[in-house]
């Protein structure tokens, strides 16, 4: 059975953050400039309450999972809520409840800060991440737009 270890983001974990965050990316076919990564590491490490958050995954004592999430207020909730904006598993981990994990850790967290809600999106073509999402939360109708 492996050891599984999810914690909080640490400073040293930047090297292991960027391999796990870069395969994030290219899965979704996107790259950011270099300003972007060390901002948005130097944001994870952050205390100010708009900061996001992170957790990362060691599976046997390597890195193989991230999430970052934001707890951010809402006009129809006196409480906060939580936004999951990123989730990666390492391809060779997939489907073996990591992911699940990593979710459930955000849901956890949100529970201590007083969250009732937590929430995020994906891309309509990652069928492997929503045969998951399917069964740990409720798709809603909601449809996105951007400027």
């Amino acid at each position: 059975m492996p050891q599984i270890t999810i914690r909080p983001l640490q400073a040293s974990d930047e090297a292991d953050w960027r391999r796990l965050w870069t395969g994030y990316l290219d899965y979704y076919q996107t790259t950011v400039p270099e300003a972007v990564y060390a901002s948005t590491f130097a944001r994870l490490l952050g205390t100010d309450p708009q900061d996001f958050n992170g957790f990362i995954a060691h599976v046997d004592g390597q890195a193989m999972g991230l999430t970052h999430f934001l707890f951010h207020r809402h006009c129809w909730k006196i409480e906060n809520i939580c936004y999951l904006q990123d989730l990666y598993v390492d391809p060779e981990l997939r489907g073996t409840g990591l992911g699940r994990r990593l979710i459930e850790a955000v849901y956890a967290a949100a529970d201590a800060n007083g969250t009732p809600a937590v929430y995020w999106l994906t891309q309509d073509f990652n069928t492997t991440g929503r045969q998951l999402y399917d069964r740990i939360g409720k798709l809603t109708p909601f449809i996105r737009y951007n400027r």
